[in-house]
């Protein structure tokens, strides 16, 4: 491969990055993707003389940098809401993501026969996700569901979940359910550890 040919790839990278970041959900992961491939870009048009170019990427990184250092700055407000398995609310919110809640839980099937502990997660006011499970005994939750929004998809739902948990007298949270690929890592992250066809975590030990 000549060096022209390795600068053209180069642009393409960025370029490609950027319009990626452009089907990012999470705003936060929209930003990093964009500002990768912005500097990809504009290193590009440096290297190309393509000044007017480079000077738009420059003014992209800026408002990209300064978007996120708002956000990372602001503070989430998680709120738990305690609801029943058969609250108009809940239906709303299960069917409103059903195709998305399919992804990740792909044998999930609402039986409010089941379901006997319900929560939705809000956050700055918005619902941010849900959790759906049994109660197997007075500290142990069977979870059917544990969903969060594409918007709010990171571990701080859980975290600030699993805390309000254990605040609530439960310290152990089951996983019987066939999981996607996707929620198997994020339990991993979460601390919980696979036991058989299980992921079980003990809410008495840290994230």
């Amino acid at each position: 491969m000549t060096i022209a040919m390795m600068i053209e790839t180069f642009g393409y990278i960025g370029s490609t990055l950027v319009v990626v970041s452009m089907l990012m959900s999470s705003v936060v992961k929209l930003r990093i993707i964009n500002t990768i491939g912005s500097t990809i870009s504009g290193i590009y048009a440096l290297i190309i003389g393509s000044f007017p170019l480079a000077l738009m990427n420059g003014c992209l990184i800026a408002i990209n940098l300064y978007n996120l250092f708002k956000l990372l700055k602001s503070k989430q407000q998680y709120d738990l809401i305690d609801v029943k398995s058969n609250d108009a609310y809940l239906d709303y919110f299960i069917t409103r993501y059903k195709q998305d809640i399919q992804i990740y839980f792909p044998d999930f099937k609402m039986d409010t026969a089941v379901v006997d502990q319900a929560y939705i997660i809000c956050c700055n006011g918005n619902s941010a996700g849900i959790l759906l499970g049994k109660q197997d005994s007075n500290d142990t939750i069977d979870i059917l569901l544990d969903y969060s929004t594409p918007t709010y998809r990171d571990c701080s739902i859980g975290a600030y979940l699993y805390a309000k948990l254990l605040e609530k007298g439960i310290k152990k949270l089951i996983f019987k359910q066939n999981l996607s690929e996707v929620h198997k890592t994020y339990l991993n992250k979460m601390g919980f550890v696979k036991e058989g066809n299980l992921y079980i975590k003990m809410l008495n030990k840290k994230i």
